[in-house]
């Protein structure tokens, strides 16, 4: 009779595979999405377009930190998923800055390149989400890749509203007030990662702690 416990290690190394596999394909369509979508935005001077480009910088560094923790066990994940959290924190404050200094100083963006750009990176993101979406109950470290694009299809969304926004109105206000939508997105995401990475950080040490044998009584 079989080795229940080889089936076990079998089916969780194809699970390992099949998780690395969709998380490199992510990766590479983030940074490929960052690229086209930072030029954009500088191009079109549009707040909305570089807090996403910036979004895509931060889930490929997401997704490169996912395939490292892939096979590592329950803490090392929820650290990752810590820092994913962090980094969510971090590009949340960055588009606020900027929200508010444009909101003082800014004039308004191209919004024909808005719309294109905008366009193509939720086509993107919504490929990223399929093909995501499959794993996100494996664990804390790709359900946290998944809230992550998630989070990208409501930042593009907003910034093809804003395009049209700004095309009807000539006002720089439309791209300033989605790019503050998606850094309340940003801000609020990340506190929820961070939250759900520190329950599995401390539920990780607890099952570390049963598994060892008690000290002299």
């Amino acid at each position: 009779m079989a080795c229940c416990c080889n089936e076990n290690d079998a089916d969780i190394a194809a699970l390992r595979r099949n998780q690395a596999r969709v998380l490199w394909a992510v990766l590479a369509l983030n940074v490929v999405m960052f690229v086209g979508e930072f030029t954009a935005g500088w191009l079109a001077q549009s707040t909305a377009l570089l807090a996403d480009s910036l979004d895509m910088l931060g889930d490929s560094l997401v997704y490169a930190l996912s395939l490292f923790v892939i096979d590592r066990g329950g803490r090392a994940k929820a650290g990752a998923a810590g820092f994913k959290g962090s980094i969510m924190l971090a590009f949340g404050l960055i588009v606020a800055a900027d929200v508010l200094y444009k909101a003082f100083h800014g004039a308004a963006p191209v919004s024909a390149i808005m719309a294109v750009a905008g366009t193509l990176a939720l086509i993107g993101n919504m490929t990223c989400l399929i093909l995501l979406t499959r794993h996100r109950g494996d664990d804390v470290n790709m359900g946290s890749a998944w809230i992550c694009s998630r989070n990208d299809l409501i930042a593009n969304s907003g910034v093809i509203l804003a395009a049209g926004l700004v095309a009807l109105t000539q006002s720089v206000w439309p791209d300033i007030i989605i790019g503050g939508v998606i850094a309340a997105v940003f801000l609020r995401s990340s506190i929820g990662v961070l939250a759900d990475a520190f329950a599995h950080w401390r539920q990780a040490g607890d099952t570390r702690d049963v598994g060892r044998a008690p000290g002299p009584g």
